[in-house]
C-alpha cells in the first residue's frame, strides 16, 4: 500500500513547506532538533490519528475493539522499554518522518522507472498520508514495469488493514489476492 507520499507533487498538510517537521533555522529541511533519532508514541497517539479518519462516532461501528487494543498493545510490546515511562510508550524512528518531509517538498528517494515488476498500488479513500497526486506521478513514472494496476479502496483508512472487514479489509485482500495469482 502507498502509505508515504512518492514524488510530493503538491503540499501535503502535515509535512514539507511550513508544517512544524521543517527546520525554521533551514528552510527545505527537516526539524531533526525537534524529533531527535526517535520519538515516543503512546497507545493514544496510536488510536487518535485512526479516530480522526473514521468519520462515524461510533468508532467500533469501523473497527473491532479487541483488533484496536491488540494493535496498541502490539505496538508497545515492540519496545522493551515502554514499561518505563508514564504512560507506556514505544519509540519510533524519526527517519521515516524524515523521508516523508523530503517527499512532501520534492525530493525523490528513488527511481520508479527503475522498477521491472509487476506493480500494484493500493490506497484507501480516507488515508491521510496518501494522496491521489502521488499516486498519478507514480504510475507515470512506472514506465518499466510490465503491468500497473492503482487501486482506490472506497472509504477505507489508512489502516484498512486493521479496519473490519466491510470496511475494506476484504477489498485490500481481495486486491493483492487477485494480482498475485494474475501474475
Amino acid at each position: 500500500m502507498l502509505n508515504s507520499l512518492y514524488r510530493g507533487v503538491a503540499a501535503h498538510p502535515f509535512l514539507g513547506h511550513g508544517s512544524d517537521m521543517e527546520d525554521p533555522a533551514h528552510p527545505n529541511h527537516f526539524n531533526r532538533a525537534a524529533c531527535g533519532a526517535y520519538r515516543l508514541n503512546d497507545g493514544s497517539s496510536l488510536l487518535g490519528v485512526w479516530d480522526r479518519s473514521i468519520p462515524e462516532k461510533d468508532k467500533s461501528l469501523w473497527r473491532d475493539p479487541a483488533v484496536a487494543r491488540a494493535y496498541v498493545n502490539a505496538a508497545l510490546a515492540s519496545d522493551s522499554t515502554s514499561g518505563s515511562r508514564t504512560p507506556p510508550s514505544f519509540r519510533s524512528p524519526c527517519g521515516a518522518l524524515e523521508d516523508s518531509f523530503d517527499l512532501a517538498i520534492g525530493r525523490s528517494l528513488w527511481d520508479a522507472s527503475l522498477v521491472t515488476a509487476p506493480t500494484l498500488i493500493l490506497a484507501s479513500e480516507r488515508d491521510f498520508w496518501s494522496r491521489a497526486v502521488d499516486r498519478q506521478a507514480l504510475v507515470e513514472d512506472l514506465v518499466d514495469s510490465p503491468k500497473v494496476r492503482s487501486v482506490v479502496i472506497p472509504g477505507a483508512t489508512h489502516f484498512v488493514h486493521l479496519d473490519r472487514p466491510e470496511r475494506g479489509r476484504n477489498l485490500l485482500l481481495n486486491e493483492i489476492n487477485s494480482f498475485l495469482s494474475e501474475n
